[in-house]
């Protein structure tokens, strides 16, 4: 009773010092352009904004698909089309300099503190592959992420996206306010699941399938997204989806022990790619 009454006084404590946190740093938030404020005004509104490479117009953006296509095509054989449950393949390419600096474009980095409201941590990139599979399981379920109150995830479809190959779906925030009824019916899923998600009939049960959002496109599209607010997942597929991943959190993050996942060991880490030399190329 005692550890239990000292643990409920510490979280309050958190949550009052982060939401003071907030107001002071309102004053502190970077300008952005009329065209960002939409990004950050969407993303409050329904925790996902999508847009493309192109419209985003950064500079190291070229170096960046380049990169990612070396990157895809050295990739090994995951060997794993004799699984019934096939897991993504994920490169964690957080120190690759092509990536880190298109993930620290200023551009970026405030479009993602004016929708977090504090300094940003740029956690890192993953560059995955997801595979064709015949049931949910694992991020195939709907989930929301949890290492920060707030956080942002950049996801970047390097193919073209279309139903065959799982897009990115989501529930937009405002049909499940805070509060609510939906809110709570879903957060009593989500607990009965262990957090670990929830099955596309189980969602039905509380948001309708029309009310979903499927996000399918062309190479180059960028989906600005909250997985903590917005319930989300990755839809079943009959093709591989390649795509990139860049996380970021407030600075500190709530839980730092979930975003290490983007920078330690836990996945593979590949070597820059360099173009063969002359010399090498006529051996």
């Amino acid at each position: 009773m005692f550890n239990s009454t000292i643990n409920k006084l510490s979280q309050l404590t958190s949550e009052l010092g982060y939401r003071a946190a907030l107001l002071n740093h309102i004053r502190k938030l970077p300008a952005v352009e009329e065209s960002d404020r939409v990004i950050v005004d969407t993303l409050k509104r329904d925790g996902v904004y999508v847009t493309t490479l192109e419209k985003l117009g950064l500079g190291s953006t070229s170096a960046l698909l380049k990169a990612s296509y070396n990157q895809l095509s050295r990739m090994t054989d995951a060997g794993n089309s004799h699984l019934t449950k096939r897991l993504p393949q994920i490169y964690t390419v957080t120190d690759l300099p092509e990536f880190s600096q298109w993930g620290r474009e200023q551009k970026l980095v405030n479009i993602i503190e004016n929708y977090i409201g504090l300094p940003v941590a740029f956690q890192g990139v993953h560059l995955r592959k997801d595979f064709p599979n015949e049931d949910q399981f694992g991020t195939l379920l709907w989930h929301k992420d949890s290492e920060d109150r707030r956080m942002l995830k950049m996801i970047i479809y390097l193919s073209d996206v279309e139903e065959k190959h799982g897009p990115f779906e989501y529930v937009p925030v405002s049909l499940t306010p805070l509060h609510s009824l939906n809110y709570y019916r879903i957060y009593y899923k989500l607990w009965q699941s262990g957090y670990l998600g929830i099955t596309d009939e189980q969602l039905k049960e509380v948001i309708p399938q029309d009310k979903w959002k499927s996000c399918p496109g062309p190479a180059g599209t960028v989906i600005f997204t909250d997985p903590k607010v917005a319930l989300h997942h990755g839809t079943l597929r009959t093709e591989e989806r390649p795509a990139l991943f860049f996380t970021y959190t407030a600075n500190p993050p709530k839980r730092p022990e979930l975003c290490t996942q983007y920078w330690d060991d836990t996945f593979a880490k590949p070597e820059p790619y360099q173009e063969p030399s002359s010399v090498t190329a006529l051996r």
